[in-house]
């Protein structure tokens, strides 16, 4: 089982933010496990676990999970692994912020059981940081990297957001070097997008602010990719960079559709061809656990079109690939004569200026079968 949390608390909503949170001032730490601790009381011995032997990752997710008294995080993992054993050698994650990084803090997550710590960096401009509405300062960064390490946290991602409005004059290539001089062993980085419902999807709508053309958000990835590659880092997924033996375990475990369960609101669970997701309010998902009740929203059974594509969706973003016969000999020839993808040892790899087209190749490949 690979195991995660959904934490939804934060002390402002980011400018770009479509996730399920909850903005407060006070994080009600003790009330958020004794509710998730419910909840995993609920699933731990469901006939969907059945014969379920350890968990093999964690991974606080947010929201913002560095904002949860450190006791909370220790009281939940304590509980986790006395039910059922984490692995030796689990990955455990916490997202944190800068800000939220303290040698207190720090320690105490270790001692937690924590031994990763995903920094939600986004940019090195203050002005940049200010129109996100980031919450820390540029100079927390490489102090919170330098704590974070000093209380034996070394392995650390970073994450950055590329393909800013034009007017905010943000330099990508200073944050990329900026972020390579702290030498953190792996990397995320995400395009913007305007959802509809953040302030972000309200300006672009008023005229406020435009999205970067499409030419821009291909120059700053192709540019990443070169840089970071050149560095030495692997780009093992679509968004995702790592040095030798630090990419993501977790996460590459829903690229490769392995079973895991999501805890608290608006987190999604899967085994075998079954998906299911719970409440997204924080406040509904709090009143049913209390109340005994399912917290489920919804699931579904993956037909097999669906499992199908799906299995072409997640091989194709990673550098994995997929088997060769995923793909008809005609749209393969296609892809390989525009450089979009490569044929090594049976498997098709996208490239990454195929990556830059996943979404359109996928569904390409899919309509060409049909």
């Amino acid at each position: 089982m690979h195991l995660y949390l959904h934490v939804p608390f934060c002390a402002r909503r980011c400018s770009y933010c479509d996730f399920a949170i909850a903005v407060r001032r006070d994080t009600p730490s003790a009330e958020y496990a004794d509710r998730v601790l419910a909840e995993w009381r609920e699933w731990r011995g469901h006939p969907r676990w059945a014969g379920t032997r350890e968990i093999a990752t964690v991974y606080f997710g947010g929201g913002t999970p560095s904002r949860l008294e450190p006791g909370a995080i220790g009281r939940i993992m304590e509980r986790i692994h006395a039910d059922l054993p984490i692995a030796p050698d689990a990955e455990v994650t916490l997202e944190a912020n800068p800000e939220d990084v303290t040698r207190d803090s720090s320690r105490a997550w270790h001692r937690a059981g924590i031994n990763r710590v995903s920094l939600g960096v986004q940019s090195f401009d203050p002005a940049v940081l200010g129109w996100m509405h980031r919450t820390h300062t540029v100079a927390q960064v490489p102090e919170a990297v330098t704590v974070l390490r000093d209380a034996g946290l070394t392995n650390l991602s970073l994450d950055l957001i590329y393909a800013l409005p034009a007017n905010l004059e943000r330099d990508w290539a200073a944050d990329l070097a900026q972020i390579l001089a702290l030498n953190p062993p792996h990397l995320s980085l995400y395009g913007l997008t305007v959802e509809t419902h953040t302030p972000l999807g309200r300006w672009v709508d008023r005229g406020q602010a435009s999205p970067a053309p499409d030419e821009r958000y291909a120059e700053e990835f192709l540019l990443a990719h070169a840089t970071l590659c050149g560095a030495g880092y692997r780009h093992y997924e679509v968004s995702n960079y790592g040095l030798p033996g630090r990419e993501a375990r977790h996460n590459s475990a829903y690229w490769r559709r392995a079973p895991y369960l999501g805890l608290g609101p608006s987190a999604h669970s899967a085994t075998g061809d079954l998906r299911w997701w719970n409440l997204r309010d924080w406040a509904a998902w709090s009143r049913a656990i209390a109340a005994g009740e399912s917290a489920v929203a919804g699931e579904e059974r993956l037909d097999p079109s669906s499992k199908r594509l799906e299995d072409l969706y997640l091989g194709l973003r990673t550098d994995a690939g997929v088997p060769v016969g995923s793909v008809p000999s005609t749209t393969l020839a296609a892809w390989r004569s525009a450089g979009w993808a490569i044929e090594t040892e049976g498997q098709l790899r996208l490239t990454a200026e195929g990556w830059l087209r996943l979404d359109s190749l996928v569904a390409q490949a899919d309509g060409s079968r049909d």
